[in-house]
């Protein structure tokens, strides 16, 4: 039994094919780098490792990753602190307004 040949999708050809998947699956359209973007974030944001997203990106230095999604890191840091902070709460006896613990982040 003869195999269909494969044929490799570059330029025009994979964004036409891009084109007519999206609209036949009624999406809107979305540059390459935007859902590469959002890939990254939405796995930095389900707790994968700077490395492993590095790796996958392709960057050469964790620098890049690093500073590129920065926002991501610091909104998840934020929650992180938050979520410290209704644990020690949460087991405080006292009721008064004082926080039970303070977090430094030092850079």
């Amino acid at each position: 039994m003869e195999r269909p040949r494969q044929q490799k999708l570059g330029g025009a050809s994979l964004r036409a094919t891009e084109f007519t998947l999206l609209r036949k699956a009624g999406l809107r359209h979305i540059r390459f780098h935007d859902l590469r973007h959002s890939t990254a974030t939405k796995l930095l944001e389900q707790g994968v490792d700077l490395v492993v997203n590095k790796d996958l990106l392709g960057h050469a230095h964790i620098g890049v990753t690093a500073g590129v999604y920065a926002h991501v890191r610091l909104r998840l840091q934020r929650q992180a602190i938050d979520a410290v902070g209704k644990a020690l709460s949460s087991t405080d006896g006292d009721r008064d307004d004082s926080p039970a613990a303070v977090v430094v982040v030092v850079r």
